[in-house]
């Protein structure tokens, strides 16, 4: 199969379909009535803590727009989330192209959407891993993986795709959609893929330096064998 080469995009998209899924919910109570304020018939797709947030904030204005990923994708969430965003669906939606006639037929054959921003953080790793006596097993819980998969994903297709990972952007991103009725441009959305490529990379160093201290006897020690 030959290399897909993009020849043609969109200077301007409008943000119709949202994927917001965020450890620090910081900025949301700001961040989710401006986004209506921008384009009243958005919708948010969500996950978790993240959706009970966002419903809280809309009220009864949450039924005509917000939807949980499960409901969207068809898969319920594993226990303890390990699984929540790690879906065809998602992807699909995440790295499509407008003027792919073979990625348009996709989305209608599994009938999704073209999701236009992601808004995720990540777990906290840094912030755990500087606790005193933190387990590895603590720390490994909070390995991110389907976090840093979006971003990657959404930075990636930064041709029509916003990438948001830090809640001290919300403002400047609120007032570029409402000064641009609900769009972002093609530079706006490359500013954000920089941001986001630098921090799941400053999140993976932290990962890579806490193993990378770690002695495998000291990790043989923290679990039972199941032999």
């Amino acid at each position: 199969m030959g290399k897909n080469v993009v020849e043609k995009i969109d200077d301007s998209v409008k943000i119709k379909t949202i994927l917001i899924s965020v450890s620090d919910k910081s900025g949301l109570e700001t961040l989710i009535p401006g986004l209506l304020e921008a384009n009243p018939k958005i919708l948010i797709l969500s996950t978790g803590g993240t959706y009970g947030k966002i419903k809280e904030i809309l009220g009864h204005k949450a039924d005509a727009c917000l939807k949980q990923v499960s409901d969207y994708t068809g898969q319920p969430e594993t226990q303890g989330g390990l699984v929540k965003t790690l879906d065809f669906k998602i992807y699909l939606g995440l790295l499509t192209e407008t003027y792919n006639n073979a990625h348009q037929e996709d989305l209608k054959r599994v009938d999704a959407l073209a999701i236009d921003m992601v808004v995720v953080n990540l777990y906290p790793f840094s912030e755990t891993i500087a606790k005193k006596g933190v387990s590895l097993e603590d720390a490994r819980g909070n390995i991110d993986i389907g976090g840093p998969t979006m971003i990657r994903a959404s930075a990636k297709n930064f041709i029509r795709v916003a990438s948001v990972v830090e809640p001290s952007s919300y403002s400047e991103i609120l007032e570029k959609l409402k000064a641009n009725k609900g769009s972002l441009s093609l530079e706006d959305r490359f500013g954000l893929a920089q941001k986001a490529f630098e921090h799941t990379a400053t999140y993976d160093r932290a990962i890579s330096r806490y193993l990378a201290a770690k002695p495998a006897g000291d990790i043989k020690s923290c679990y039972k064998s199941g032999e």
